[in-house]
């Protein structure tokens, strides 16, 4: 009678040290496809945000690199359509962009005190894309602070003056800081306010010897059509060694992913596998694939996409489709997303009734995208985005608001209410920073887009 290894030797009471190394099982083809699968979904956000840090990172004579690590990289005006770093970007508040490593120590991040009225807020994800820390106008407030942020081995005392450590379970962590704008005419204060942001080594915040340099990373070019074949593997153990040790969850599906060749630094080299092994991990990539067409058919709503481990509770198929859909979203606790999926050939209205405003603390706006790229739509007004901040924006008779949205203008009497599309498919995404209780329960719902001929 067959029996594994691990069940063989529980069943004789052998003894974990005197037993002698039994010999490992390989896997069969049907379940080397399935741990494919499984590694592919896994892996999938992790790739998106590998996308973004060779970009940023990894290529320093790229249009988007940042400087390295340990430095913004600030933009003072709204993102434009040429402006490619992300997917879905935020046209309302400018980016800043910054990348630590925290191999050698923590960081601090000192932040300047900000005008009550103006928004703000520092993300932190880490190399899973989780948003493991928030610092700004919701979670700290808007005055003058400094925060640790520290990686998985870090075991040293709070350094005096530090209001909160951040703990990842990353050594690289990079910010999305997003800066309310008020239009072109508030540049210059925003652009004060990235100014007053500071990244300093822990040692260099306590005047400190810096400890020895972690050793330098050589970044893999990122190639889409091999992060999207088997070549996947590649990137994620490249990946794997700056999130070690494993969270204690996941130490059970390493030792998994690691019988297909999965780990920490390890080499992948496909020619060098066996055919029918390669057959199986493709087949397990197709099956993700599969997967992840599905689940995002279903995924009608970026609510619970977002957020900490704890929030999405190791779900790696959400997981993977919140980086799909939009790269970097807030918890929804900071805000809170929906949208449209329309085609700009047929003027379409949003109609929201008197009183039934999207419930913002701070504000809300829609921003559209083309498709299948989710970049901003370029039009004549230069306007990408439409929201409670628009200049202009005029509310209907009865107190309620109409917004029109389409290729087509609906005329010279409504353009102060018009958002430009593609003539054809295009995603509208509306946000809410500082969603109310009824926004993120659902008592709230964002109206339906409607043929402007039928709308109120």
């Amino acid at each position: 009678m067959n029996r594994s290894p691990l069940k063989f030797g529980w069943l004789l009471g052998l003894s974990l040290i005197a037993a002698p190394a039994l010999a490992q099982v390989a896997p069969s083809p049907a379940q080397i496809r399935a741990i494919a699968k499984d590694a592919y979904i896994y892996s999938f956000s992790m790739l998106e945000n590998y996308n973004t840090m060779y970009k940023q990172v990894g290529t320093p004579a790229g249009r988007e690199y940042v400087g390295g690590f340990g430095k913004y990289r600030h933009y003072a005006e709204a993102y434009a359509p040429e402006n490619h770093d992300v997917v879905t970007p935020n046209n309302d508040t400018p980016y800043s962009w910054a990348w630590l490593d925290l191999r050698a120590e923590p960081w601090v991040v000192s932040l300047p005190a900000v005008a009550d009225k103006r928004y703000y807020v520092q993300q932190w994800v880490d190399l899973y894309t989780y948003n493991f820390a928030y610092v700004g106008s919701r979670a700290t407030g808007n005055g003058a602070g400094k925060f640790m942020i520290a990686g998985p081995g870090w075991k040293g005392k709070t350094p005096a003056g530090i209001k909160k450590v951040f703990r990842s379970e990353t050594d690289i962590v990079m910010t999305l800081t997003r800066t309310a704008l008020n239009g072109p005419e508030d540049v210059d204060a925003v652009k004060a306010v990235q100014g007053g942001m500071k990244l300093e080594p822990l040692s260099s915040y306590e005047h400190k010897t810096a400890p020895s340099a972690a050793p330098s990373i050589t970044f893999p070019p990122y190639d889409v059509a091999k992060a999207r074949s088997h070549d996947f593997i590649g990137y994620l153990n490249f990946l794997l060694q700056f999130t070690q040790p494993p969270h204690p969850s996941e130490v059970a599906l390493m030792k998994r992913f690691a019988t297909i060749g999965i780990g920490p630094g390890k080499p992948f080299d496909a020619a060098s596998l066996p055919p029918e092994t390669l057959a199986a991990i493709d087949q397990g990539v197709k099956d993700a694939q599969d997967a992840l067409a599905a689940k995002a058919k279903v995924t009608l709503s970026s609510n619970g996409l977002f957020g900490t481990r704890a929030d999405l509770k190791n779900d790696y198929l959400t997981r993977a489709i919140a980086a799909e859909k939009g790269l970097y979203g807030n918890s929804l606790v900071e805000a809170w997303y929906g949208g449209y999926v329309g085609d700009g050939t047929q003027l379409q209205t949003i109609h929201f009734t008197k009183g039934a405003l999207p419930p913002a603390k701070f504000f809300w706006s829609i921003t559209l995208y083309t498709l299948p790229d989710r970049f901003l739509y370029a039009n004549d007004l230069k306007r990408y985005s439409i929201g409670d901040r628009t200049k202009g924006l005029r509310r209907d008779a009865d107190g309620g608001l109409t917004l029109y949205v389409g290729h087509a203008s609906p005329g010279a009497d409504k353009e102060s209410n018009w958002l430009p599309a593609p003539d054809g498919k295009y995603s509208a995404v509306a946000r809410i920073y500082g969603p109310s209780k009824a926004a993120m329960d659902g008592t709230w719902k964002l109206p339906p887009l409607t043929p402007a001929s039928t709308s109120k």
